[in-house]
């Protein structure tokens, strides 16, 4: 009978003091009620968190502090006391909401269909609910597409994909990744290092961002920056793919230019030439790397005159990296030995027009008046000699083609043969009239219009002939035509 009294007695204080604890409780949630007004969301927390701790079974306690951690941007968090709370109580519509609401946020929009498909079983008509399920919907719909544009390597579709997914999934860090992954691979590093370093800045361990600032590094050509990062996220993700390949990739790629350089330098063309050949085939994606391996192969083609492969390969280097300065100077200057002059000047211009250099200037400078130069009658052409050709060279080269195009020479021939033959001795009569003369001759090489320096221009080309040959009557082809015939043979052979 003592023992039945006392234990009435215990039960007794024990339901007092729990009613106590309950008052107190509900007074700390009235006191986070009015903080949450405030919008003064941290001491809303502390205060719930106080009730939580004397009534650890209240569901709506957990449901109030898990609004207060999503005003915060706590999802995780918030996501785990909502789940506390339909624990504890299973018809609570307001900790399913919010449940299905944190999954969302956090990406997770097959869990977020659930919960919202609950509150829709205790509450029908909740439009809410309606709308937040249209919201997973389009959130799965927009994923599905992404998986299938990163297949085919449409990463502007993905990009666009993950922006209109992250806009019911702000705090979803795949997505992000994801989005920042394929930003990198359009070549925008600066957003993609932005987005990177946004979520590393709330979890310095993601083996996803941490491999993002890797990738971003290392199409950025910054390989041993690189190479860090990939180690960090294997680091943080041991079985991170991504990473690992593309921290193989950099090494080999490094290791494969280096060697190329060190062969050029060494002056071991042919074999520099394949070594970076080799390493384009490493990383197609590598934009500016493969660009400066393009303008390296380039730089070695030209040593090894191939140039029209030069030009091909500077054409390659610029169109991923159309800001590539050296590539547009590598191309005008094979431009310029190949005698593609129009095109030299438009590469010189571009440089010139980024880079206001007088080196620059001068280069240009020089492909306009080669161009201007090659619009002219080319007189050696007309001769047939070097530019370099001597003062002999020239009056050899003069009397091999005017016996060989004179009009006496072909009086036989047909009037189109005769017209062409004429026009032809008359060039090489005006070729060497210039080309024999040390003034016009230098004015020329300059680039200069003999005609507008005030230059006599005037000649004949018989009388030139004449000259040449000497004689009074000159040089009859009808009366020596088998001596002339012999004559030119002999200054051919010679």
């Amino acid at each position: 009978t003592g023992g039945t009294r006392q234990t009435r007695i215990t039960t007794a204080a024990l339901t007092e003091e729990s009613e106590v604890e309950h008052w107190e409780a509900e007074g700390f949630k009235e006191q986070g009620n009015v903080y949450y007004v405030k919008k003064d969301y941290a001491e809303a927390f502390n205060f719930y968190t106080k009730a939580i701790d004397l009534c650890p079974k209240n569901a709506s306690y957990y449901g109030n502090r898990a609004a207060t951690l999503m005003m915060l941007s706590r999802y995780r968090e918030a996501l785990e006391d909502s789940q506390q709370a339909v624990r504890l109580d299973d018809t609570f519509m307001k900790g399913h909401m919010r449940e299905g609401k944190c999954h969302l946020l956090l990406g997770n929009a097959m869990a977020a269909t659930r919960c919202f498909q609950k509150v829709q079983e205790l509450e029908p008509e909740s439009s809410q609910a309606q709308q937040e399920l249209k919201n997973a919907e389009s959130i799965l719909e927009f994923e599905r597409l992404a998986e299938i544009s990163f297949e085919k390597r449409d990463f502007r579709m993905v990009v666009f994909c993950m922006d209109r997914a992250l806009e019911s999934a702000s705090a979803c860090h795949r997505f992000k990744v994801l989005k920042a992954e394929c930003l990198a691979l359009l070549g925008r590093y600066p957003e993609a290092q932005s987005v990177a370093s946004d979520i590393l800045r709330m979890d310095s361990t993601n083996g996803d961002a941490l491999y993002v600032r890797g990738l971003c590094l290392y199409y950025e050509d910054c390989i041993d920056k690189a190479v860090q990062f990939f180690v960090q996220a294997l680091r943080m993700a041991p079985d991170h793919e991504k990473a690992r390949l593309a921290c193989r990739n950099a090494k080999a790629l490094k290791a494969k230019k280096e060697e190329g350089n060190k062969a050029f330098k060494e002056g071991s063309f042919e074999e520099a030439y394949d070594l970076y050949s080799e390493a384009l085939t490493i990383d197609p994606n590598n934009i500016k790397t493969n660009a400066k391996l393009y303008c390296n192969r380039a730089t070695v083609g030209s040593k090894l005159n191939k140039l029209e492969q030069a030009i091909e390969d500077c054409t390659k280097a610029i169109k991923l990296d159309e800001t590539y300065i050296k590539a547009y100077l590598r191309r005008a200057q094979c431009y310029m030995d190949t005698e593609q002059y129009e095109e030299a000047v438009r590469d010189y211009e571009k440089v010139y027009q980024t880079e206001k250099t007088k080196e620059h200037k001068n280069l240009l400078k020089n492909a306009q008046l080669e161009l201007k130069k090659s619009k002219r009658k080319d007189y050696y052409k007309v001769l047939g000699v070097d530019k370099n050709a001597t003062e002999d060279e020239i009056k050899k080269a003069y009397r091999k083609r005017a016996l060989m195009h004179h009009p006496d020479r072909h009086s036989g021939a047909s009037a189109e043969v005769q017209k062409e033959e004429e026009k032809k001795f008359k060039e090489v009569g005006e070729a060497f009239t210039v080309l024999s003369d040390p003034k016009k001759k230098s004015r020329y090489d300059s680039g200069h219009d003999l005609e507008d320096d005030d230059m006599n221009m005037d000649f004949d080309a018989n009388n030139i002939f004449k000259a040449f040959f000497g004689g009074p009557g000159g040089f009859s082809f009808e009366a020596n035509s088998c001596k002339a015939d012999l004559y030119l043979l002999l200054i051919i052979i010679c």
